[in-house]
């Protein structure tokens, strides 16, 4: 048998073996550098747009960092954005979109409680760790469910509820004040931490009052409480409807204080209300005001010159970016940790960050397995409009 007599063939095969070898190097290669989608449902148009788009700021500024850094797992980041215009069924529609469309390493929720309220159940059923930047309600965390796929950098409800009658308080001397909460899921998420507050502060409540998003007239229910003694009012609502009750007050000539939980600040507030913005004080994680330390400066930079602000004044809704920025950065620290996508290893890792220097404080273990919500009250500060500039209070 003569072996040179097959070397054409020989040649043949290794080629194609090289070829073939070759291919899957790079098809490797290109799956290595394939973007890690990161999903944003949140409220892109309607009259809480403002809060999505303060949102996507702040992912956008941190995924620009941390692609200029080598991005995640030698892989960039990009963000994949759904409008849920404040609706329930649609951001549970959206939800779905992104996760099995653009199969997304993770969602980031927006404003509205009742919308994620609807998303949860899905992320806990699909193991897709799912990070709340906005959304206060107690439930998205404290879900119940085994294992939780739910994060949050945030205010929590049942927090920031203790914080506002303890500020109603301390500030306007209150002793009886009056709930007026907007009638949907995040109001009674709501009423339920405030009774609980007030009782463990000894505060007596002059009534809760409920009101709709659509509601133009809530003179009913403020006169109501103002019968019955409020010397100050709690109020729950996002922007429009809040305005609605702030006109009404102001028609009834009544100028008791009012203090608010932060949906007030994801839309054109002190545009809808007037002269009488300012009177309402209310919480928030973050200001851009006043001295800033290195990350703060660097956040602020951005700002400028990604999105033309000119400064601390043109940052129309500071919690939403503050908290998207370090969210996205957290998300980012625990996909590397992971060294995967897989959604439960993502999610262990998340239980698993040690230190973390963000922009609204360094995080120490910012989450455990017993507990998703990495701000508390510590972290809350008060604030109010001064024409457009949302500052803090004296």
């Amino acid at each position: 048998m003569r072996v040179g007599g097959n070397a054409p063939a020989i040649r043949r095969i290794a080629g194609r073996a090289l070829a073939l070898a070759a291919g899957f190097v790079l098809s490797l290669a290109a799956h290595a550098a394939d973007p890690i989608k990161i999903g944003l449902v949140a409220a892109l148009s309607g009259p809480s747009a403002q809060s999505g788009e303060a949102i996507t700021q702040g992912l956008s500024i941190a995924i620009g960092e941390i692609n200029a850094a080598g991005g995640v797992l030698g892989r960039p980041l990009v963000l994949v954005r759904r409008d849920d215009e404040s609706s329930p069924p649609k951001g549970a529609t959206a939800a779905r979109e992104l996760i099995f469309g653009e199969k997304v390493a993770a969602i980031v929720g927006g404003l509205d409680t009742p919308v994620s309220l609807a998303i949860v159940p899905i992320i806990n059923r699909e193991h897709v760790p799912y990070m709340g930047v906005w959304a206060a309600g107690t439930p998205i965390t404290r879900n119940g469910a085994t294992p939780n796929f739910a994060f949050r950098v945030s205010a929590v409800d049942v927090m920031v509820d203790e914080a506002l009658l303890k500020y109603a308080q301390k500030k306007y001397g209150a002793k009886k004040p009056g709930l007026i909460l907007i009638n949907n899921p995040w109001g009674e998420s709501n009423e339920k931490g405030l009774r609980e507050a007030a009782q463990k502060l000894g505060i007596t409540l002059a009534g809760v009052e409920k009101f709709e998003n659509a509601d133009v007239d809530v003179v009913p229910q403020l006169t109501r409480l103002r019968n019955a003694g409020a010397d100050a009012l709690i109020l729950v609502a996002n922007a429009a409807p809040g305005a609605q009750m702030m006109k009404s007050r102001e028609r009834m000539g009544w100028k008791v204080p009012v203090v608010s939980h932060w949906g007030v600040s994801g839309g054109r507030f002190p545009e809808l209300v007037g002269p009488t913005a300012g009177d309402v004080v209310f919480v928030q994680t973050y200001s851009f005001f006043g001295e800033q330390g290195p990350i703060g400066q660097k956040v602020l930079s951005e700002l400028k010159s990604k999105y033309k602000i000119a400064g601390p004044e043109g940052v129309f809704s500071p919690v939403g970016v503050a908290d998207a920025y370090d969210a996205m950065h957290l998300l980012a620290l625990a996909i590397a940790k992971a060294g995967t996508t897989e959604g439960d290893a993502v999610r262990k890792a998340l239980q698993d960050i040690g230190e973390y220097k963000g922009l609204i404080k360094t995080y120490d273990k910012p989450f455990s397995e017993t507990n998703h919500d990495a701000l508390g009250p510590d972290d809350y500060i008060f604030v109010h409009y001064e024409g457009e500039r949302l500052v803090p209070v004296k």
